[in-house]
């Protein structure tokens, strides 16, 4: 799976520097084509002479050449890629990365970069441990990087623990089934939809929920990583996509989200309804703001259009229809309902009473259900929680 494959590998200041020899060996015994972006910490450690020997390329560590004044493009670099590995990533490196410190080459290279990007920490185990570290790897989390989790063993200091560099043969075999999956949904059109819908009351004022679309764009990016053609018809966030495979239609109200929903499941293989859809909408828009007069006010609401109802009835054979359920009691038993009646192929079960899901969160805890079985998930990650659901449309693609 790495035959012909542009892997641009970071190298920074760590002791764990010399595994980037092997791991070049590694990926070039695959087939690969390795670019060296390394940082001047990192050359303290490994040599560029060894690095150019093995990769047959110049390293890149300046902005340019102080000989020539030769200019090193690191968008050039971010469009050549198929992937950018860092390994090792240090404390340092990972906090610039996750607040767009952008002092060496390495750094302004990864803020290019249209490929994904894989990151393998090495340190110390309380650098590691430490809450500044873990908080800028949940973020570069949030921004759709991989993260290679480190190995505990004996460490540089000594000492025992969690921090090793992932040993360069894991971090191919997990490269590997990267690009492996890649193809997992290859023409494929998959629709879904994300975020919250908004109701106008009058020109400031609107009704809403608190999704923050965290869990559909995670759907989007894990689709986009498997190589399908994913339109993401997203309500109001403060979110962006990373993947160059996703096209993004945005839209404001519940029956802005229907009609894009209802034309582009013409031509789609799956839907997947992960928005907080409105349930109702105000029968009328107040041209002016309302101002504040009388002991109250009594707005008049009309149902929005049903999407999920209209999809399953627009549904042909071979078209697959997901569905999200949030529910704060009878969980299973409203999801099962919603199943059935909305000619869903599978649903995806929230609970509010489960701490750590449901809306704004970084993290989820699912049940799948069809008419044949139901499996709970734990919490998870949203973006691991996204995997379980592809894994899921997948079986429906192959069965």
């Amino acid at each position: 799976m790495l035959k012909g494959k542009k892997i641009v590998l970071g190298i920074t200041g760590s002791i764990a520097a010399y595994k980037a020899a092997y791991l070049i060996r590694a990926l070039i015994k695959k087939g690969a084509e390795v670019q060296v972006v390394i940082t001047p910490a990192g050359k303290e450690f490994i040599t560029p002479i060894t690095l150019s020997a093995l990769t047959s390329k110049p390293v890149i560590s300046d902005f340019f050449s102080q000989r020539d004044g030769t200019w090193h493009s690191h968008v050039d670099l971010g469009l050549w890629a198929d992937a950018m590995v860092i390994a090792p990533a240090t404390a340092s490196t990972i906090g610039k990365m996750a607040n767009g410190v952008a002092d060496n080459m390495l750094i302004t290279t990864y803020l290019s970069m249209k490929a994904p990007v894989f990151v393998a920490p090495a340190m110390d185990l309380d650098m590691f441990a430490h809450p500044a570290t873990q908080r800028n790897l949940d973020t570069l989390r949030s921004y759709g990087n991989h993260i290679i989790e480190p190995g505990e063993g004996e460490l540089a200091s000594h000492l025992v623990g969690k921090g090793r560099m992932e040993e360069p043969d894991n971090i191919v075999r997990i490269l590997e089934d990267f690009f492996a999956q890649s193809d997992e949904l290859a023409k494929k059109k998959v629709i879904i939809t994300a975020g919250p819908t908004y109701e106008k009351i009058d020109p400031v004022r609107f009704i809403g929920n608190y999704s923050s679309g965290k869990m559909g764009y995670a759907l989007a990016e894990d689709c986009a990583n498997r190589g399908a053609e994913v339109v993401l018809i997203s309500g109001p966030v403060q979110l962006r996509t990373t993947h160059p495979g996703i096209r993004r239609i945005d839209v404001e109200s519940a029956e802005e989200m229907y009609r894009a929903a209802t034309s582009e499941f013409a031509t789609a293989d799956a839907a997947i309804l992960c928005a907080a859809v409105a349930d109702f909408t105000p029968e009328q828009v107040a041209e002016q703001k309302i101002k504040r007069e009388g002991d109250g006010l009594t707005l008049h609401l009309k149902p929005t259009h049903d999407i999920a109802a209209a999809l399953g009835r627009m549904k042909r054979d071979g078209q697959v229809l997901v569905g999200f359920a949030l529910e704060t009691n009878d969980e299973e038993s409203h999801a099962q309902s919603k199943l059935r009646r909305k000619n869903l192929d599978f649903i995806v079960l929230n609970s509010l009473r489960d701490a750590g899901a449901g809306f704004r969160h970084d993290t989820n805890k699912i049940t799948i259900i069809d008419e044949e079985q139901t499996v709970a998930y734990p919490l998870k990650n949203k973006k691991d929680v996204a995997a379980d659901i592809i894994d899921r449309l997948r079986q429906e693609f192959i069965s």
